[in-house]
C-alpha cells in the first residue's frame, strides 16, 4: 500500500506539498506541480488514511449536509451536486441528515457531526432562527446556510447561500399577469419559512404593480407546526381541491415550489378541471418532473449547479471558523421556461374581487 512518503518521492515533492493537494490548499502551487501530483496520486491509487488525518488534525473528510427531508426531488438534486464538487475538487464525502426544519433536529446533528470529526456543513433550513447555527459555529464549526438571507445587523460567522426568492415570486407572478390573469393565487404550505415568506413577498409586490392586490390571495395548507417538505404535493393536491369548489377561484396560481405546483395540477384533475384551460399553473425549482408532467409544468429553473458550487467553495475555502468576515451570495433564478401549464384565463371569469387572507409573518 502506497503512504504519502511515497507519493511525495516520486513526484519529487515534499510531503507537505502532497497534503496540500489532498486538503485543497493548492492556490499558491504551481499548475505543474499540481498536475504532477495528482498524477502520481492517480499512478499509485494512493487513498489518504482517513483515521490517521483525524487523530492528526482532528477532523474528518466529511462535508455534512442537512436538507429538510431527501424526499423531496429538490433536495435530492442539490446533494447530489454538494457531493459532485466535494468529491471531485476536495476529496470530501458528504454525509446527508434529514432535519424536517426541526430545530432541536438541526442541533442534534451539528452535535453528532462535532463529535465524529465533521468540521464543515451545508445547512438547508431557511428558518428565522439561527442561534444554534451559531453555537456550532463558535465550537469550531465551517457553516453555509442555504435558502435565505444573513440577517442585517448580526455578526453570526454563518455563510449564506441563497436563490432570489423575492424575485423568483415577482416574476411568476408577473408571468401570469402577462397572459391576462387579474386572479392570483400563491399555494404554499403553513410553515412559514424565510425563503417561503421572500417569495410571498415578491408575489404580492407584483400583483401591486399591477393594481391587483385586492385581487390576489395566499392559500395556505398543512398543519401549522409543520413544515411540511415530505408531503408537500399532497399539501398541494388538497389546496387545489378547496380552491376548485370557490365560486370565484383564481384562474392563475404560483405555487412556492414544483412538487406543490405538481400536487395543485392533480388537485385540479382530481375536481375536473382542466389546465390551464380553468386555471393556469406556475412553479419555481426546475425539476426534472415538471417537464414529464401532463401538462409539462412552466417553471422557473433553480442555477442547483452553480449554488452547490458556490455552498462547497465557501465550506472548503474557510481555513478557520475564526475567519471574521461571513460572505452571503444571493443567485438569480436561471430563467423561467415556458410549457404548456399557463394559458390566457377563461372567457367566463368572473371580475369580482377577492379578499386576501392576511400573510403571516
Amino acid at each position: 500500500m502506497s503512504t504519502i512518503q511515497d507519493v511525495a518521492r516520486q513526484a519529487a515533492v515534499s510531503v507537505s506539498t502532497v497534503s496540500n493537494v489532498l486538503n485543497g490548499r493548492t492556490d499558491r502551487m504551481r499548475p505543474e506541480t499540481l498536475l504532477r501530483v495528482e498524477a502520481v496520486i492517480a499512478e499509485l491509487q494512493f487513498r489518504p488514511n482517513s483515521l490517521a488525518r483525524r487523530l492528526k488534525t482532528g477532523q474528518t473528510p466529511l462535508l455534512g449536509l442537512l436538507v429538510p427531508s431527501i424526499a423531496n426531488p429538490m433536495y435530492g438534486m442539490i446533494a447530489r451536486a454538494v457531493e459532485t464538487f466535494a468529491q471531485e475538487q476536495y476529496g470530501y464525502r458528504v454525509i446527508v441528515g434529514n432535519t424536517y426544519r426541526e430545530r432541536d433536529k438541526e442541533a442534534a446533528f451539528l452535535e453528532d457531526l462535532l463529535a465524529h470529526g465533521v468540521r464543515r456543513v451545508v445547512v438547508i433550513s431557511s428558518l428565522a432562527d439561527e442561534h444554534h447555527l451559531t453555537q456550532a459555529v463558535e465550537r469550531g464549526m465551517v457553516v453555509v446556510s442555504f435558502d435565505r438571507r444573513a440577517t442585517p445587523g448580526e455578526v453570526s460567522g454563518i455563510d449564506h447561500v441563497t436563490p432570489d426568492n423575492f424575485e423568483a415570486g415577482r416574476l411568476a407572478t408577473r408571468h401570469l399577469i402577462a397572459y391576462g390573469h387579474t386572479r392570483l393565487a400563491f399555494a404554499t404550505v403553513a410553515g412559514l419559512t424565510v425563503g417561503r415568506n421572500d417569495k410571498i413577498r415578491g408575489f404580492l409586490a407584483a400583483a401591486a404593480e399591477a393594481g391587483l392586490q385586492q385581487h390576489a390571495r395566499i392559500l395556505e395548507g398543512g398543519p401549522m407546526n409543520e413544515y411540511g417538505d415530505a408531503a408537500i404535493g399532497e399539501v398541494g393536491r388538497e389546496l387545489a381541491k378547496l380552491a376548485a369548489r370557490d365560486p370565484h377561484r383564481p384562474t392563475g396560481v404560483v405555487a412556492v415550489n414544483d412538487m406543490m405546483a405538481l400536487g395543485f395540477m392533480a388537485g385540479l384533475r382530481d375536481a375536473g378541471l382542466l389546465v390551464p384551460h380553468d386555471m393556469s399553473v406556475v412553479g419555481m425549482d426546475g425539476l426534472f418532473l415538471a417537464e414529464i408532467a401532463n401538462p409539462a409544468l412552466t417553471t422557473l429553473q433553480l442555477p442547483v449547479t452553480e449554488m452547490a458550487r458556490a455552498m462547497v467553495e465557501r465550506a472548503m475555502s474557510r481555513q478557520s471558523h475564526l475567519e471574521p468576515a461571513a460572505d452571503e451570495q444571493v443567485f438569480p433564478f436561471s430563467r423561467l421556461i415556458e410549457r404548456e401549464s399557463v394559458g390566457p384565463p377563461p372567457v367566463s371569469e368572473t371580475k369580482a374581487p377577492i379578499t386576501r387572507r392576511k400573510t403571516r409573518q
